[in-house]
């Protein structure tokens, strides 16, 4: 382990997470494979590999339909930010079952085959020119490879690797693997004997996350024309665009040059934004460049402190800084360039996202 990466730290929030979902599973799977065939009309029993075969594969099925409905979920009401938080433990989980469903069809179907089993998986089928009969066996293999990748890359050492930017692009290929498992399930499990319950279960899959993303789409669309004119409207009254939030690191500072070279620090702390003049009070020393604690900030040159809400030192000391107005729109931050008096009180900006 280098000094760059530190091991997964399970909290409880992460634990609770993880036991509800192996919970939910293996709840699922129990009731599928030893409860539901009670239930069944038919003249001969579904053989047991068959009917795990199936329960593996219906499971992973349903936890890759929750997990892209996770996210505009959580857009839509805030409460379902929790299980947002840990949608990669989700994700990871997924692609174990679809690896035991692959895994049983394997033995099923071609573990007696004269040919290798996977030579027999890609060649016992190749008529891709007929839409009935299709080899669904291909988007199946498709599915569990990105699946697979998208596991494996998880962890935030590839996220800092990769960069945010490969890495979230990467990631979104969770649609494709999902459109790939629609089209497996279409053309492979109800192309066989009708099956009422599972066809209405994939219809309400595909209407549930096709549906709930156009929802957010729309309702997202609103909003950036809404932000667009509101930072449109402030700049025309002289605000000035500063920059986006994510360019600022927790704890510390974005200076922002303004015309006569005056110089505002716009700290980023406790979910919280302030600006101050970057100018120390005691001898100009640069307060971007010090570091947050208690909501002060410290200059590196002589380690004098300042309420960043306030620009005021703790008391008994007696000096003052001034201080500047902000607003966040959207991601992006937008700062009054009218310096007020020096000790005057502003409210943070509040953008959430405390850990």
């Amino acid at each position: 382990m280098s000094v760059q990466y530190m091991p997964v730290i399970w909290n409880r929030n992460k634990i609770v997470y993880d036991a509800v979902l192996l919970i939910a599973v293996a709840l699922y799977l129990f009731l599928y494979i030893r409860v539901a065939p009670a239930f069944e009309d038919v003249t001969r029993p579904i053989d047991g590999a068959i009917l795990r075969m199936r329960a593996f594969g219906s499971c992973a099925f349903l936890m890759l339909t929750v997990i892209l409905c996770i996210g505009p979920l959580a857009r839509l009401d805030r409460r379902f930010l929790p299980l947002l938080y840990n949608r990669r433990h989700f994700g990871v989980m997924t692609a174990g079952i679809a690896a035991v469903h692959a895994n049983y069809v394997l033995g099923w179907y071609f573990n007696f085959s004269p040919t290798d089993r996977y030579v027999a998986l890609l060649s016992s089928n190749t008529n891709y020119g007929q839409l009935l009969g299709f080899p669904f066996e291909a988007f199946g293999i498709a599915a569990l490879i990105i699946l697979f990748v998208l596991a494996a890359t998880s962890h935030d050492f590839w996220l800092s690797f990769l960069g945010a930017p490969i890495w979230k692009a990467l990631h979104m290929f969770i649609y494709a693997a999902y459109a790939f498992v629609v089209l497996h399930v279409a053309l492979g499990a109800l192309q066989g004997p009708g099956d009422p319950i599972f066809t209405a279960i994939v219809a309400a899959s595909v209407v549930a996350v096709s549906g709930l993303h156009f929802v957010t789409g729309r309702m997202e669309a609103r909003r950036d024309r809404g932000e667009r004119t509101a930072q449109a409207s402030l700049e025309e009254q002289g605000w000035v665009v500063a920059g986006d939030l994510d360019e600022i690191d927790d704890t510390c500072a974005k200076v922002v040059t303004l015309s006569g070279d005056e110089r505002v620090a716009i700290f980023k702390y406790d979910g919280k934004l302030s600006a101050i003049t970057n100018v120390c009070a005691h001898q100009n020393g640069p307060l971007g460049e010090g570091k947050v604690l208690w909501g002060c900030i410290t200059c590196p040159w002589h380690g004098y402190q300042y309420n960043l809400a306030d620009g005021r030192a703790p008391a008994p000391f007696t000096e003052k800084i001034a201080t500047y107005r902000l607003k966040l729109i959207g991601s992006t931050i937008l700062l009054d360039p009218n310096a007020l008096p020096p000790g005057t009180h502003v409210d943070p900006v509040e953008f959430g996202g405390v850990a």
